[in-house]
């Protein structure tokens, strides 16, 4: 035997031998397990994985944000038939039902087709292999980011930045991006930025910091703003979670002034501490009954 073929042999070892301590390939993505998945790292190598308990939120569980519900459903409802849709931001005050909603909407529409493949901040580098993986699927994806913002220079800025705006490959037509964030244009904005701002005849031009910064949200087609809710909002939504939890009296000054004080200690009147206020509420009720 030759030395070239010795040199071979040696180099066809040595990568069995690095094959076997190499993680095995992930087991196929069940779609049929749930509605829900979520795009996880596995030794290196993505994985999609089924969600086992999907929340069950409906559209007629989420008050205060009709007119959100109203712009979103519509871009949904457009998707999920097969017509032009816009990839969705939905910004604004925390906890005012941003992923509430579109869990609610996974839950309407998943019997059409839809599913939502959650996707973290970091694994945004990832997208481009995540819309190779689902596409010739014949359902609907919402790739979901939630509370979505960057600092300076964060790889998945650029990364998403691509795969909404679009490559030298398009995008695939079975998936959209929906984002939640605190931040209107994604990252942080200060004070010196505006110092990079000129004057051009009678308009102000912003400076290439802040326009780089705007760029990102502005390849969303779609915004959605959510607001802080006024006291009486925030005690109908109270309200409404009580009625859930089969509670009676959800509308007496007993559980009015406990709901109130309740938000005053978080320092917030959102549905998020609404909803937390009733299940606190409904559990205290019922250890009091015995049931």
């Amino acid at each position: 035997m030759g030395d070239a073929d010795k040199l071979i042999q040696s180099a066809e070892a040595l990568l069995a031998h690095i094959e076997m301590l190499l993680p095995p390939a992930p087991a196929p993505t069940d779609w049929k397990a749930s509605i829900a998945f979520r795009w996880r790292k596995r030794g290196g190598r993505g994985v999609i994985e089924a969600v086992s308990h999907v929340h069950k939120i409906g559209l007629g569980d989420l008050h205060g944000i009709d007119s959100q519900k109203k712009i979103v459903e519509q871009n949904t409802r457009q998707f999920v038939e097969g017509y032009p849709a816009n990839n969705v931001l939905l910004t604004g005050a925390r906890g005012t039902g941003k992923s509430s909603l579109i869990k609610a909407l996974l839950n309407k529409y998943a019997p059409r087709g839809l599913r939502v493949i959650e996707v973290e901040k970091q694994d945004l580098i990832d997208l481009p292999e995540i819309v190779d993986h689902i596409d010739n699927r014949p359902e609907r994806f919402i790739l979901f980011c939630d509370d979505l913002s960057f600092e300076a220079d964060e790889p998945g800025f650029k990364a998403l930045k691509v795969v909404l705006d679009g490559s030298v490959a398009a995008a695939s037509e079975n998936c959209l991006i929906y984002a939640t964030s605190n931040r209107r244009h994604l990252m942080p904005e200060y004070m010196t930025e505006n110092l990079e701002a000129k004057r051009v005849d009678d308009e102000i031009h912003p400076g290439e910091t802040v326009e780089e910064k705007i760029s990102l949200s502005e390849r969303f087609g779609v915004w959605a703003s959510f607001y802080p809710f006024d006291q009486d909002e925030y005690l109908e939504i109270v309200a409404q979670w009580l009625s859930h939890f089969k509670i009676a009296g959800a509308s007496s000054d007993a559980v009015r002034q406990a709901a109130l004080q309740w938000a005053l200690q978080r320092g917030s009147r959102s549905g998020r501490v609404a909803w937390q206020f009733a299940r606190d509420w409904a559990g205290r009720s019922r250890v009091a009954r015995g049931k």
